[in-house]
C-alpha cells in the first residue's frame, strides 16, 4: 500500500511540469495584440463656423445679359460671421461696393449707381469643403446725375438677393462666387421740367476670396 501511494507521489510530480507547460503554450498561441488606438481625422480646410472679411470683384449691369451695354465694374470689401446650426451655415455679412457708374435707366435718360453698401442674411448648406448659399437683405444704392437728369441726393433704400458658392482653398482662405439681384423702388428723377418715379434694378456677377479667424 504505501509502495503504491509512493510510486502515485512520484508520477504527479514527472507530470505536472509538463501539464504547465501545455497550458503556457496554448496560451501563447491564443495571445493577440491589443487594439491599437487611432486619433480622429482632423479636416485639413476647418469649418465654416467664425468670422470672416475679403474683397471681391465684379461686374455690375441693369440687364444679365453680359454683352449689354451700361455696366460698372463693382468692387469692393466685405465681412460678417458664419454659424453651423444643425447642419446649416446660417449668417450675416455686410458689403461696401464702388459701382463705376453703372447706369440704371429712368424718364428722360438714365442716373448712375455711384457706391452700394449691403447688409445680408446668409443660409447656406456645406458640402464637406463646399458652402451653397442663397443671400437676402437690405441695400442702400447712392446715384450721380447723369446729362440732363437728376437723381435723389443721398443713399436710397432698396432691397437684394442672391444666390453663391464658396469653396475652402485651406482652414483660412476661401473663395467665393456670388451673383445678386439689387433692386430699387421708386426711385425719383427729374428730367426735363418733370418729376417721375421708377422702380429700378441691376444684376450683380462678382467674385471674390475671404479670410477666416
Amino acid at each position: 500500500m504505501f509502495k503504491n501511494k509512493l510510486a502515485l507521489a512520484v508520477l504527479a510530480s514527472l507530470t505536472a511540469p509538463v501539464a504547465v507547460t501545455s497550458v503556457s503554450a496554448a496560451d501563447l498561441t491564443n495571445y493577440s495584440e491589443p487594439p491599437t488606438y487611432n486619433e480622429p481625422a482632423v479636416r485639413s480646410g476647418g469649418t465654416w463656423d467664425g468670422a470672416y472679411v475679403g474683397a471681391h470683384a465684379g461686374s455690375v449691369s441693369r440687364r444679365i445679359n453680359p454683352f449689354a451695354g451700361g455696366k460698372g465694374l463693382d468692387a469692393g470689401i466685405q465681412g460678417g460671421y458664419n454659424a453651423d446650426v444643425g447642419g446649416v451655415v446660417v449668417g450675416g455679412e455686410g458689403e461696401l461696393s464702388y459701382l463705376g457708374d453703372a447706369r440704371v435707366r429712368v424718364p428722360g435718360g438714365e442716373l448712375k449707381e455711384r457706391h452700394r453698401l449691403g447688409l445680408k442674411a446668409k443660409a447656406g448648406v456645406p458640402m464637406d469643403q463646399t458652402l451653397i448659399y442663397g443671400t437676402a437683405g437690405l441695400a442702400m444704392t447712392n446715384f450721380r446725375d447723369n446729362g440732363g437728369v437728376a437723381g435723389p441726393d443721398g443713399w436710397k433704400a432698396g432691397y437684394i438677393v442672391g444666390v453663391g458658392v464658396e469653396q475652402k482653398l485651406n482652414d483660412k482662405i476661401s473663395a467665393k462666387v456670388e451673383y445678386n439681384y439689387t433692386g430699387t423702388p421708386n426711385l425719383r428723377s427729374f428730367a426735363n421740367g418733370a418729376v417721375s418715379e421708377r422702380d429700378v434694378h441691376d444684376h450683380t456677377v462678382k467674385a471674390g476670396l475671404n479670410y477666416h479667424f
